[in-house]
């Protein structure tokens, strides 16, 4: 399988070009809803630049070694929001759309729960893996070879408390 390594400067730009992108579709949303965890950054980067509500729906589907192995999909009971309802006209975002199972599942959540308030959903990602059985309305790269993504904070699946906590004394020491 390919691999592709994300920059930090390379992610917040591919949100940026994506926040361009929907912008030039004159598509008016009134709500954001993001599938946490992978969607939650590019959701809060979204949600500041349009000045609309956020809403989580934390989802998880992969585990397993090195977090590579896709299970079945579970979703949280309730939708995470400071508004008292959600907005009628959706911007439903992640980070990227692989199997597609992710999006269409979190969408036929939200008809289920919300379906009377929802005049419409869109979606969006920064990317589009051509193996996904569902195209996102917006995403920022087309992945013709499917490739594993690298994204930038994976390290942090990588590292525990007591190894942070451990390197930050060493520079406390050496600086002190």
């Amino acid at each position: 399988m390919p691999e592709l390594y994300v920059s930090w400067s390379e992610y917040h730009q591919k949100i940026e070009i994506l926040a361009a992108q929907i912008y030039q579709s004159a598509w008016d949303f009134n709500q954001i809803v993001c599938l946490a965890k992978g969607g939650l950054r590019v959701g809060d980067l979204l949600c500041r630049i349009y000045d609309k509500p956020l809403a989580i729906l934390s989802a998880s589907s992969y585990g397993g070694a090195d977090n590579r192995i896709r299970g079945q999909i579970e979703f949280s009971q309730h939708l995470s929001m400071t508004e008292k309802t959600l907005g009628n006209r959706i911007l439903l975002v992640d980070d990227l759309v692989d199997s597609g199972i992710s999006l269409r599942e979190a969408i036929l959540w939200l008809q289920d729960r919300y379906g009377n308030e929802i005049a419409a959903i869109r979606t969006a990602t920064i990317w589009h893996k051509s193996c996904s059985e569902i195209a996102p309305d917006y995403s920022v790269d087309y992945l013709p070879d499917n490739p594993w993504i690298h994204q930038p904070f994976e390290p942090y699946e990588q590292v525990t408390p007591k190894e942070l906590a451990s390197r930050y004394r060493r520079l406390a020491e050496a600086s002190g």
